[in-house]
């Protein structure tokens, strides 16, 4: 009998339905495309604020580097971006990692004030 699903994996269909990532003070970028941060990380930062998270640990691996150079030209154009750390330093990834510091857009207010 043939399945109605087109596409396999071990344990049965492939599940096309997109997953809600939780949204926490860090966004491993490792199972992510690089065309897909143009949607991601601003879509992120965004419910990262709304659940009053105001600083992030982006890790996007060290590898050649082009992930990373996305990342950054990226950050540099994003209203919610205010600054951001890159190395992130020891013991938070180092040269894979870049802490993000988020505010509000059009917002004065220093990010760090709670």
């Amino acid at each position: 009998m043939m399945s109605a699903c087109p596409e396999f994996a071990h344990d049965g269909c492939v599940d096309e339905e997109p997953q809600r990532i939780p949204i926490t003070p860090e966004l491993d970028l490792h199972t992510f495309r690089p065309s897909e941060i143009g949607e991601l990380l601003p879509e992120y930062f965004a419910e990262c604020l709304s659940e009053g998270i105001k600083s992030v640990r982006v890790i996007h691996g060290k590898g050649t580097g082009a992930l990373r150079e996305g990342v950054h030209s990226l950050l540099r154009r994003l209203p919610h971006v205010a600054d951001f750390q890159y190395p992130a330093g020891g013991g938070s990834g180092g040269w894979g990692a870049t802490w993000v510091r988020l505010h509000e857009p059009g917002s004065t207010a220093d990010p760090t004030d709670d």
